[in-house]
């Protein structure tokens, strides 16, 4: 399927729109200790973000601005989930600091790879989208743990499981750049 670079206002792109929107009203909910608004306003942003997806793909509404906005959106999210909940001490701050530093890493090497004019294209790779997965699904049971005890035993495990597949993810970022970067420099002519 082919992205359509016209149609820029579809279903997905609105979906995804909502999830950027609503992320500072996560943080408000967050900040003021309203952990049940939070979860649910995170719930709502992780059933638009399966459903932007799906409706993309359903119905071939697949868009640039939508291939561009939809990671944003996901990174907007997590790290104000992330920031507010190690602010308020509710999640340990080093496992803050692992995923908002893998964030910072990718696109210092995208500003990189720009900057010396390496054509690349951005694409999630598969342990990307298992790292994205894996830390909302750590933010959702972190914030369920309020109205369910029962889930407080899996968190610390959750926790570190989330901080390997996060730490794994960017040096595979690294990896990655670092190759393109010297396959870009060995295709260049020399003078």
């Amino acid at each position: 399927m082919t992205r359509s670079p016209g149609v820029i206002i579809n279903i997905p792109n609105l979906l995804t729109l909502l999830r950027i929107l609503i992320t500072p009203l996560f943080v408000i909910f967050m900040i003021k200790g309203q952990y049940q608004l939070s979860l649910l306003i995170f719930f709502i942003a992780g059933v638009s973000d399966g459903l932007d997806g799906l409706f993309a793909r359903w119905f071939n509404q697949k868009t640039v601005l939508g291939a561009h906005l939809d990671p944003i959106a996901d990174k907007l999210l997590l790290t104000a989930a992330f920031i507010a909940l190690a602010v308020q001490q509710v999640i340990p701050s080093w496992l803050a600091v692992v995923v908002i530093s893998r964030d910072i890493l990718i696109i210092t090497g995208i500003a990189i790879l720009r900057f010396f004019h390496v054509a690349f294209t951005i694409r999630p790779s598969m342990i990307s989208k298992c790292t994205t997965a894996i830390q909302l699904a750590t933010v959702f049971l972190v914030l369920l743990r309020f109205e369910i005890a029962a889930v407080q035993p899996l968190l610390q495990p959750l926790f570190w499981f989330t901080t390997l597949l996060t730490t794994v993810s960017g040096l595979h970022y690294v990896v990655l750049g670092i190759t393109l970067l010297s396959q870009e420099q060995q295709d260049k002519p020399e003078h």
